[in-house]
């Protein structure tokens, strides 16, 4: 039972940072219809700006945790300001290519510092006693990484569903023409989810850096591992990556630890949520959420 436990606690850590990291695709596709390639390019960059103000400007780990999403934030908005509103009303394929082209910059850009090479660490904050759980242990950087999720993840969708601009965001989501009719500004909603999407990607690249430690090529992996998290909670759906995220951390612990550990398997860890995900898209295509759009001509 204490084995079943930890698998569930560490599915659930692990669900909690792809959610989060899943939640910069979602945001983009869900306003603008364009999938971010270089997404977890951002999520690296994120944990890099904060290990930089950490260790180099000797600013304390939590205050550089938000700067970093506070920076992110703009950098994103800018990237989409300078790169990507001059394509407006191109087709979407074009628009896919300038963020394929948006990836390989930022990762040259990372590969010439000293990021992109070494395997670094934060400094030490949190007590190294883990904490003991019926049985299972979990360490306090996973337990604050689990909380600042859940927080970031609900106050996006109080944010959505009450305020003026995630109203403007979700109307432009459903119908750009419709909203510019009513004066919303759909360029500005497009620069906001960027914005937004810089911000959580940030949030998402502090959280596993502080886990797994600050190694590039891990860190940007997850912009392609979270993929089928989004495929299948719906590309346009916040909850849905939320419960997708979820879903597939547990996959992946209770695979690795009764299958691999167990019956002596290897890789079905990174195997079994692919399987799964072929097999509902076959009942479900658009995602257990994702909106089912029916066009007449």
């Amino acid at each position: 039972m204490t084995y079943f436990i930890q698998l569930l606690i560490s599915g659930l850590v692990v669900g909690s940072i792809y959610a989060l990291s899943a939640l910069g695709f979602v945001l983009i596709y869900k306003s603008s219809r364009v999938l971010n390639i270089a997404h977890g390019q951002i999520i690296a960059s994120g944990a890099f700006i904060a290990y930089a103000l950490t260790v180099y400007a000797g600013v304390p780990l939590i205050i550089s945790f938000f700067l970093s999403m506070v920076i992110t934030f703009f950098l994103s908005m800018a990237v989409e300001r300078v790169f990507l509103r001059r394509l407006i009303g191109e087709p979407i394929i074009s628009v896919i290519m300038v963020t394929i082209g948006l990836m390989s910059i930022i990762d040259g850009i990372i590969y010439l510092t000293p990021f992109g090479s070494t395997n670094m660490s934060f400094p030490k904050f949190f007590p190294p006693e883990p904490l003991n759980i019926l049985g299972a242990t979990v360490s306090w950087t996973q337990v604050v990484g689990v909380v600042l999720t859940a927080i970031i993840i609900a106050a996006l969708s109080w944010f959505f569903k009450n305020s003026t601009l995630g109203i403007s965001m979700r109307a432009v989501s459903d119908d750009q023409l419709a909203s510019m009719s009513i004066g919303i500004s759909v360029p500005k909603v497009f620069g906001l989810a960027w914005a937004l999407a810089g911000l959580t990607a940030a949030a998402a690249g502090g959280i596993i850096g502080n886990i797994t430690g600050l190694n590039f090529d891990t860190l940007h992996a997850f912009g392609i591992i979270v993929f089928p998290v989004v495929i299948l909670g719906g590309l346009d759906s916040i909850g849905g990556a939320v419960v997708a995220g979820v879903i597939m951390g547990l996959i992946q612990q209770f695979a690795a630890g009764y299958l691999d550990g167990n019956w002596g398997l290897q890789g079905t860890a990174e195997v079994l949520p692919y399987i799964i995900l072929l097999i509902l898209l076959l009942f479900k295509p658009h995602g257990l959420f994702g909106t089912h759009e029916i066009e007449r001509v």
